[in-house]
């Protein structure tokens, strides 16, 4: 009987260690596409009010979780029983992100007085008007985090593909949801940049100290603004790069060029078309609504 208890812990040790020499792999081959998910979340959740920001994220969070919740199940079972069906989700959902910030920059191209004018009536508004604009707001961010989790997720499953399938199960959960919190951190922690250079300034008398408060007050307009540039290029090179690597005309066509050009391009393309696509489908349903 003793022998058969250190012969199952030793199989349990043995699945551990391959647990963490796989999961290390599979981190690793992930973070590349969670710089891109930083810039994206951190892009959505700026923007409030100063005293909203950290609510606002703790929704998200809650929102990115229910998100893993509802795609980890489905992405282990769609990876047994059809794999061929997880490319379709990735797809759709690189089409989704090319839309979304195609349709930014045809905002910020075209509808420029309009945003102003926007910002202009946020500013008189009531309450009510200012929590029902922060839903929308959440409500957009958790839907773009749906498709950057699917894509961590399978990346990770591709990863691990060959392990036994409670490893697989344990890597890509503990990845999924290590990654959802770091992130969100890193988040709260640039939306509140001001706010620690202010506890900084009070807090200490040091001159250099001081400098070090007064810079983060001062910078974070400025990387507020470089956010939503660069959360904007990154919705168009994950776009671009789901297709990519996941269609193989995509990748020959595009392999003598530098892979994030090639990707912002791509991901441009393909968000312009699906956001004809959509804009036409939204103009028959306004004529048949008359």
């Amino acid at each position: 009987m003793a022998s058969g208890f250190f012969a199952l812990f030793d199989d349990i040790a043995t699945l551990m260690d391959d647990v963490a020499t796989m999961g290390k792999v599979a981190a690793k081959k992930t973070t590349s596409i969670l710089g891109d998910d930083l810039a994206v979340k951190s892009n959505q959740a700026s923007g409030f009010v100063s005293d909203r920001e950290i609510p606002v994220i703790l929704k998200i969070l809650k929102g990115s979780l229910i998100n893993k919740l509802i795609i980890l199940p489905i992405a282990f079972l769609l990876s047994i029983y059809l794999p061929q069906a997880i490319t379709v989700l990735l797809l759709l959902g690189g089409a989704y992100l090319g839309y979304e910030g195609f349709e930014k920059i045809f905002e910020w191209i075209f509808h420029k007085e309009d945003k102003e004018a926007k910002k202009q009536l946020l500013s008189k508004t009531k309450p009510q008007d200012f929590l029902a604009y922060e839903n929308t707001k959440i409500k957009s961010a958790i839907r773009t985090d749906f498709v950057l989790s699917l894509e961590v997720i399978i990346v990770a499953l591709g990863m691990v593909k060959d392990t036994p399938i409670f490893s697989r199960i344990v890597i890509v959960t503990l990845i999924a949801i290590g990654a959802t919190i770091g992130v969100y951190a890193i988040v709260a922690l640039i939306v509140r940049l001001d706010d620690i250079g202010y506890k900084i300034k009070h807090f200490s008398s040091n001159k250099l100290l001081n400098k070090i408060g007064n810079i983060l007050i001062n910078s974070l307009p400025y990387v507020i603004r470089a956010l939503m540039i660069i959360g904007t290029l990154a919705m168009l090179t994950v776009a671009g790069g789901i297709y990519l690597h996941s269609t193989p005309y995509f990748h020959h066509f595009f392999e003598k060029i530098p892979s994030i050009l090639s990707e912002l391009v791509l991901g441009f393309v393909i968000g312009g078309v699906a956001f004809v696509f959509i804009s036409g489908v939204q103009q028959i349903l306004k004529l048949f609504k008359k």
